[in-house]
């Protein structure tokens, strides 16, 4: 019936029919539809669209429940097919042929995004965006920016972590985010100035773990590295940062250790990349 229905072949007394029966004529389109249902929810709760890779969310309001989804998942995805969009319309500009349109997120879902929330998409790292959206709405609020660690945390982001880390790594901003932090008052550190050590949230420190594991997947096709392997992997906005040394042999062997405390979602990530431990719950 749907066959027919995209052929336009299918009589309509037949389609009112269907439609009265609750007939969905597009899966596709239904599961995005109640994609982005979810994402107004997640907006109007939280004051933006910018969620964790690993949140997970509810058209009600609840993270979890029945009904949820994973809405971070969700969004990461609608952002690649976004980006997609645009760099295969640059290279038909370039005057390339034969450009596919597979994957691409059309013109009215990306319309319908930006109205849930205009930053959905930046161009730089989500975090570093829902930080500073985070950061703008408690400033629109009255509040003052934290001078230090611990002083605000929001939406489980240490703010003041996050300003001392800008202020530090100013020079490996993009032009437009130093705009940004600029309007909100925000100026780089002052040679010689003391801001003491810039902690990381374990979130950030299980991203930049699992960074180092999938390139080593990605390169090696098995993950598998000797107990003091380190892993070089690229940081900073704008491909303008360094590297960073990770510790991969040895965090691999200490998750593995505590895989049972390991949330569904970090289990899966790691089964992912085929640790067949990380798929069995409660291995220790």
């Amino acid at each position: 019936q749907r066959r027919y229905y995209a052929a336009g072949t299918l009589e309509a007394s037949r389609v009112t029919e269907l439609e009265r029966l609750g007939m969905v004529w597009s899966v596709h389109a239904s599961a995005w539809d109640t994609g982005l249902e979810v994402a107004r929810s997640y907006a109007a709760v939280h004051g933006h669209f910018l969620p964790p890779a690993n949140a997970v969310w509810g058209s009600g309001g609840v993270g979890g429940g029945a009904g949820s989804m994973a809405i971070g998942v969700w969004a990461k995805n609608q952002r690649a097919a976004a980006r997609k969009t645009l760099e295969n319309a640059a290279r038909r500009e370039a005057g390339e042929t034969g450009v596919p349109y597979a994957g691409e997120l059309s013109e009215s879902r990306q319309e319908a995004l930006t109205e849930v929330d205009p930053g959905w998409c930046p161009a730089w790292e989500i975090a570093w965006q829902r930080n500073y959206r985070l950061a703008l709405a408690h400033v629109k609020a009255g509040g003052s920016l934290p001078a230090g660690a611990g002083e605000l945390v929001v939406q489980g982001e240490d703010l003041g972590v996050w300003i001392a880390g800008q202020r530090v790594g100013w020079d490996r901003l993009m032009p437009a985010q130093r705009y940004l932090l600029e309007t909100l008052g925000i100026e780089p550190a002052a040679e010689g100035e003391m801001l003491g050590p810039v902690r990381r949230s374990q979130d950030e420190r299980w991203n930049t773990n699992l960074a180092a594991a999938r390139q080593f997947h990605a390169r090696e096709g098995h993950l598998r590295p000797a107990r003091k392997h380190v892993e070089l992997i690229d940081v900073g906005g704008g491909g303008e940062g360094g590297q960073e040394a990770v510790k991969l042999g040895a965090w691999l062997d200490n998750t593995r250790k505590r895989a049972a405390k390991l949330s569904a979602e970090r289990r899966g990530q790691l089964a992912g990349l085929g640790l067949e431990w990380a798929a069995q719950e409660g291995s220790a």
